[in-house]
């Protein structure tokens, strides 16, 4: 027969008026209480509340007790739910907190938004009372629980993780959530693998300079930087593009990029035009070199600099191009003449060889001959007019607008082309210099700036090469998403130029799901571990 009301609240007013001494003496009042999971809704109200009251009194119950409030946490009423889940911290004492919090874990995988919170909420609160052992049964479940508890278990780390107090993130706790995320890291996906760098990163203990170098050395164990890349397969190449975008914050004069640079010599240049884009309308040939220049200033000592000084070289020709023949049959050179130049590839190819150039300042003097620095130098020349050209219009279109005027995207555009173009002035100078220099300082354009200014353009004094120079002056405001991006074209038309894609919020995720990418976590079909 079903526990009523009346009985629940006779034994509750039993336990509680009992002296805390006499109360494991009334083993029978709390069994009912207990009994109460299997009455009606209000009666399973009422036992969600009292079971965790007395759990502490009757250890030979405590099984029984921690089933019971489970029975209410699995109801199909929401709110019995919700009300059970409230409770459960109230059972995390001891050794049950790794089963407490393994169970909550499981539960993060309700589709209630009000019950999700409630969990989230139990979580926080027991990781409170002893941070491990919380630990513990989150990453026991992502380890081996079922996908999406698996995910939602990630989240929670990486979104609270870095809120919680610091006397429960002692050196003990950093320690072992390291320890556990590289278990994890032996097989993650995309997605996965962004979340776990995220919750390491926040770890007081890897802020220091050894700490960056371990995370850049599981960057590097996750990237496969030992095997050659087939540039035909999206999954290898997002697995690249991915590990490099972690790496990159790490980078510092004292934690050096040099792997990942010289295998971007190494196996991403030569297939630049091979790689095959894992997320539509990413110009991953753009992203690449994107990513080469921002790690090239972080670089150390090199086994062969010269080889990848040659490499880079090489592919700069590619985007350099000689003049266009001297006159067609009318004697001018028409439209189609002209090639297009490409000045956001430039840009960072230039960029990156200024930065490589630093370690083996006399190779365009001794390691090229002089037949191939003389077209070199013609090439430079070339493009550097096409610059002036550009750099002008793009003045006279943006001269004196301040404010809003230069929030339209169209200006946005203008502003970031200007700053594309006026870098690469000024390291194409640099190596017009006898001998090459390799002292200018440039910030890339779609690299954020120190300090937000209105921009005051003017056209300058004189048109040589030392346009660029006005450009420590001329900050961008925000640059537009991706998605609203456009090309820019010149108003004459002479000197055509793709400007591409000027943000860096291309942060495509793997394709599909686990299976694919960071190493094939293959599906599970397992219910609840309680």
């Amino acid at each position: 027969m079903a526990v009523t009301i009346e009985e629940l609240y006779r034994n509750y007013g039993i336990l509680a008026d009992a002296k805390p001494e006499d109360l494991s003496q009334h083993k029978d009042a709390y069994q009912v209480i207990l009994d109460g999971v299997k009455g009606g809704p209000k009666e399973k109200r009422l036992a969600a509340q009292f079971i965790p009251k007395f759990f502490s009194s009757f250890p030979e119950l405590a099984d029984a007790a921690i089933n019971a409030q489970l029975d209410l946490c699995e109801d199909e009423d929401v709110s019995i739910r919700r009300q059970a889940i409230k409770e459960l911290p109230r059972f995390a004492a001891g050794e049950n907190i790794v089963r407490v919090a393994d169970i909550l874990t499981q539960l993060l995988q309700t589709d209630d938004s009000a019950e999700f919170n409630q969990v989230n909420t139990a979580l926080v609160s027991i990781f409170k009372m002893d941070a491990k052992a919380t630990l513990g049964g989150l990453f026991s479940q992502i380890l081996q629980g079922e996908d999406i508890v698996r995910e939602r278990a990630i989240k929670f780390l990486s979104i609270k993780l870095k809120t919680m107090p610091e006397n429960a993130m002692t050196k003990e706790v950093e320690d072992y959530i390291f320890t556990e995320t590289k278990k994890v890291l032996e097989d993650v996906t995309g997605e996965e693998f962004v979340l776990l760098m995220r919750i390491l990163m926040v770890l007081k203990g890897l802020q220091t300079m050894s700490g960056r170098q371990q995370l850049v050395e599981l960057v590097v164990e996750q990237a496969f930087l030992e095997q050659a890349l087939n540039p035909a397969d999206p999954d290898t190449v997002d697995r690249l593009l991915q590990c490099t975008r972690q790496a990159l914050p790490l980078f510092s004069k004292n934690v050096h990029s040099t792997r990942f640079v010289t295998y971007f010599c190494d196996h991403v240049l030569p297939n630049l035009s091979s790689l095959t884009s894992p997320v539509a309308d990413l110009d991953i040939q753009l992203e690449v070199l994107k990513l080469l220049a921002e790690m090239s200033p972080f670089c150390g000592d090199m086994e062969k600099v010269e080889t990848n000084l040659t490499m880079l070289f090489e592919k700069l020709l590619e985007f350099m191009p000689l003049p266009p023949e001297a006159e067609g049959e009318n004697g001018e050179n028409t439209l189609s003449d002209e090639p297009k130049l490409q000045f956001s590839y430039v840009e960072c190819l230039l960029f990156s060889f200024h930065q490589l150039g630093k370690k083996l300042p006399d190779f365009l003097i001794d390691k090229i001959n002089a037949e191939r620095l003389k077209d070199f130098k013609i090439r430079l020349q070339y493009f550097a007019r096409g610059l002036q050209v550009y750099i002008r219009q793009l003045r006279v279109a943006l001269q004196g607008k301040t404010g809003d005027a230069l929030k339209t995207e169209e200006n946005k555009i203008k502003v970031v082309a200007l700053k594309i173009t006026n870098n690469i002035n000024v390291l194409i100078k640099d190596l017009f210099h006898n001998p090459p220099s390799y002292k200018s300082t440039v910030t890339l354009s779609w690299k954020p700036v120190q300090k937000a200014e209105a921009v005051a353009l003017k056209r300058p004094s004189g048109e040589d090469m030392g346009a660029g120079s006005t450009m420590k002056k001329q900050l961008s405001p925000p640059l537009p998403r991706r998605d609203a991006r456009q090309i820019y074209n010149p108003p004459s038309g002479k000197y055509s130029a793709t400007i591409g894609n000027f943000s860096n919020e291309q942060r495509g995720g793997f394709r599909g799901g686990r299976g694919r990418g960071f190493g094939g976590r293959g599906g599970r079909s397992r219910g609840r571990i309680y």
